[in-house]
């Protein structure tokens, strides 16, 4: 199999919306490690006064962890499913959240325009067909200074944070996948972590990119040496 891109992707999340809530329900630490991470982009006053952009926020699960790290923000959330997008409008906001049905490359046809104080992005860049020209428009649409938070699938290194993930995904991910009726996605999920940059060689194409100050900070519990959270600074 090789691995979902763009309208394919697209279109398998939109299939798997209705179940995806559920199943990453079944996670431990699923919602708490997105607020761990959305927190360690340690947005001033709670946010007031800001403008920040939740790219890839899928049923709106980061939208809400944002919210809590920064509850008095303008928050714009925006996905390349409209599936997905769709279980996030059932949900409750308040008037400072937005959603906005789009890919990364389209932002701007899509009214999506800077600058914005912070930018958070979770399980995106390693679904995105060209996560440098990501990281380009990500930094084109901050402030100087701004801040940006990946919280991202992104391995260790070591032998065992592979085997830790292939294990999983072999005994629950993929059978809960094909459950769903969600094979390929989950497939997917399995083979982008592996095929993806260690947490090392991401933060090294974060340097590349323009950002400073990065660091990549671990998650606790069976996540350790598999999910990291990056943060850094637009210059």
């Amino acid at each position: 199999m090789t691995l979902l891109h763009d309208a394919e992707l697209a279109a398998a999340f939109d299939h798997a919306a209705l179940s995806y809530d559920r199943l990453v329900a079944a996670n431990p630490g699923y919602h708490a490690h997105l607020r761990r991470s959305a927190r360690r982009l340690r947005l001033p006053r709670g946010g007031a006064g800001l403008r920040l952009l939740d790219l890839g926020c899928g049923t709106g699960a980061s939208t809400a962890a944002l919210l809590a790290a920064a509850p008095h923000a303008e928050i714009v959330a925006v996905d390349a499913s409209a599936g997905m997008l769709a279980r996030a409008a059932t949900k409750r906001w308040p008037a400072g959240v937005s959603f906005v049905h789009a890919p990364v490359e389209r932002l701007a046809d899509a009214g999506v325009t800077g600058p914005f104080d912070g930018v958070f992005a979770a399980y995106l860049f390693r679904n995105v067909t060209d996560p440098d020209g990501t990281l380009a428009v990500v930094r084109s649409l901050l402030k100087p200074g701004g801040r940006l938070g990946v919280h991202e699938y992104a391995l260790g290194g070591r032998a065992v944070d592979r085997a830790v993930w292939t294990a999983v995904c072999r005994g629950i991910v993929l059978p809960a996948g094909r459950l769903a009726g969600d094979a390929d996605l989950y497939r997917h999920l399995w083979r982008s972590v592996v095929e993806f940059d260690t947490a090392s060689g991401f933060a090294d194409r974060l340097r590349r990119a323009g950002f400073a100050e990065v660091r990549v900070l671990p998650m606790p519990g069976w996540q350790t040496g598999i999910v990291h959270t990056f943060v850094g600074r637009s210059r």
